[in-house]
């Protein structure tokens, strides 16, 4: 997977750079053409002839050592490079690279550079688990950098704990993974709904639910890592989307609805994961209602099945639903599979107060049109999208053998 690649290795100033030696060596070995940038603190580890001899070609340490005239040397590196990988990523070049700092030869090619940036994280297990650092990695998740994560062990610093550089050959099994996983849904269209939506009944109250749309924001990820292209329309949701996909901002079930409808076409997967309100007051005020005496009744309507219909008009695309229960799950979930028309089926208990509405984790029963059940145990919402996502695209294979 790596051979031909260009594969620009950064390399910052500490102790496991000498790690990067290695993993220069074994991304040679790949078949991949490797250049190194150093920082001014990893030549203090490794000697820049030291990642020269290794990976055959010039190293990199000073943005103001311009060799070539006809071209600027962080430019030309940071357009040449397939993928790149930081390792070891230092507390201090986290920091930097969160806050848009570019200055230094490695700072300012990552500024630079389109290609994907895989970061390998090596510190003090306490610095690791610093607000800072832990703050600074999600600003850089946010942008769309890719982690990979450091492993526990005995430090340099004598702890032993979260914070000691991948080993190189686990480092080059990740990013193939990744090379991978990018052509699973490579030409195909998601779209997936995602989070509540607000029913309004004057200009200060509105009926709405507990759904957060991360388990939706999880799967647009998923999908557009995998190289599909991404329609993400959501509900009233406190996340930022990811970045590089079609994002549709709704706020009521209609616009939901309509949202839906117009972008449901040449679908090859649509995920309905939002939880609209089936609901809506029949009546809204437009000035603030007023407190009386006595009970308030407010008559509700029904609001667009937009799944039922979705079904109803259902062609080649893989068609999934999700569905909250707090009993009797697959019984519910088999009976919403047939009858609205879906090939897959995914059912949360929201009962459990660990893997309910808000939470960062999920625990999920998927039933699908062709017989399967399977439970996914607790995980990360991100892991159970790629279990889903595996599922989808073994099955839809399968109506086509």
């Amino acid at each position: 997977m790596l051979k031909g690649k260009k594969v620009l290795l950064g390399v910052s100033g500490g102790i496991a750079a000498y790690k990067a030696c290695s993993l220069t060596s074994k991304l040679v070995q790949q078949g991949a053409e490797v250049r190194v940038i150093m920082t001014e603190g990893a030549t203090e580890f490794v000697q820049p002839l030291t990642f020269q001899a290794l990976s055959r070609n010039p190293v990199f340490t000073d943005a103001f050592d311009e060799k070539n005239p006809d071209k600027i040397a962080h430019i030309d590196l940071a357009d040449w490079a397939d993928l790149v990988i930081l390792a070891p990523a230092t507390a201090h070049l986290l920091g930097r690279l969160a806050n848009g700092l570019a200055d230094d030869m490695l700072t300012t090619t990552l500024l630079a550079t389109t290609a994907p940036v895989y970061i390998a994280p090596a510190m003090n297990v306490h610095m690791y688990e610093h607000p800072s650092v832990i703050e600074n990695l999600k600003t850089l998740d946010n942008y769309g950098y890719r982690f990979i994560e450091p492993g526990d062990g005995y430090l340099a610093c004598g702890y032993v704990g979260k914070g000691r550089l991948e080993e190189p050959e686990n480092i080059i099994e990740v990013i193939i993974q990744n090379q991978q996983d990018e052509n699973k849904l490579k030409g195909k269209k998601v779209l997936i709904t995602a989070g509540p939506t607000r029913e309004t009944v004057d200009p200060v109250r509105f009926f709405s639910n507990r759904s957060s749309g991360k388990m939706g924001f999880a799967l647009a990820e998923v999908a557009h890592r995998w190289g599909a292209e991404v329609t993400l329309i959501a509900g009233p949701v406190v996340i930022d989307p990811p970045s590089g996909i079609n994002y549709v901002s709704v706020t009521t079930a209609q616009e939901m609805y309509e949202a839906v409808m117009n972008h449901k076409n040449d679908q090859d997967i649509i995920i309905k994961a939002a939880a609209v309100a089936d609901y809506r007051p029949k009546q809204t005020h437009e000035h603030k209602m007023k407190k009386h005496e006595g009970n308030l009744v407010v008559e509700m309507e029904r609001t667009n099945d937009i799944l039922k219909e979705l079904g109803e008009q259902k062609q080649q695309e893989y068609l999934v639903g999700f569905a909250a229960e707090t009993k009797d799950i697959e019984y519910y979930g088999n009976k919403k599979l047939e009858k609205k028309n879906l090939d897959a089926i995914v059912m949360n208990d929201v009962s459990s107060t660990s893997t309910g509405f808000q939470s960062d984790e999920n625990e999920v029963i998927v039933l699908t049109k062709r017989g399967l059940k399977e439970a996914i145990p607790q995980s990360s919402k991100a892991k159970i999208s790629e279990r889903l996502f595996e599922i989808f695209i073994e099955e839809k294979q399968g109506e086509k053998s």
